[in-house]
């Protein structure tokens, strides 16, 4: 996406540099330090390049997010919950993370909470793909019944196909099985 911006925003620069510096035209600096074209009273006056549009990237920790501008807020504050293996029950310590998570929903009305399932990687495809639905509804009831509506919530399974730690132990496999809590 950035190369796609950068070759666009190159490109409009030749094409506004071509036609301000083109072959056919003789160019004589005014007083004030302007360029002024002196174009030959044969050819058909054009008019002036359009200005060129700055283009500006967004800050690091905006870049491709569609948050809302507390997004940063939202991450810090609406934290994950973990499973034990081939579970999807929500523990007595998670049951209080997602309080706190329903208090924030509350009081910022974010919108939209996407609820990402997530699984270590022990299993096939398809298996961690349901459990990953499972652990997502689990954390989307969980959340409802503490007053967050259905219409502010979404489910999505990863599977097992974006893990936090790529190691091959069991610590790394507990941090795996999760639910993340993204603002949409």
């Amino acid at each position: 996406m950035k190369f796609k911006r950068g070759l666009i925003v190159l490109t409009a620069a030749l094409l506004v540099s071509a036609g301000f510096y083109g072959c056919a035209s003789k160019q004589a600096k005014t007083s004030g330090g302007e360029i002024k074209s002196q174009q030959p009273s044969t050819q058909a006056k054009t008019a002036p390049p359009a200005p060129e549009k700055k283009v500006t990237e967004a800050p690091p920790a905006q870049k491709g997010l569609t948050q809302p501008k507390e997004a940063g807020l939202a991450e810090k504050k609406l934290k994950t919950i973990h499973f034990d293996f081939n579970k999807y029950n929500i523990k007595p310590s998670d049951g209080v993370i997602l309080q706190a998570n329903a208090k924030w929903i509350k009081a910022n009305k974010p919108g939209v909470v996407l609820i990402e399932g997530n699984c270590d990687e022990r299993g096939t495809v398809e298996y961690n793909l349901a459990l990953g639905e499972r652990r997502a509804v689990a954390a989307e009831k969980y959340l409802m019944s503490l007053g967050i509506k259905k219409s502010e919530l979404k489910t999505i399974s990863y599977g097992k196909s974006k893990p936090v730690d790529p190691a091959h132990n069991e610590t790394a496999w507990a941090k795996n099985r999760r639910d993340d809590f993204v603002v949409q």
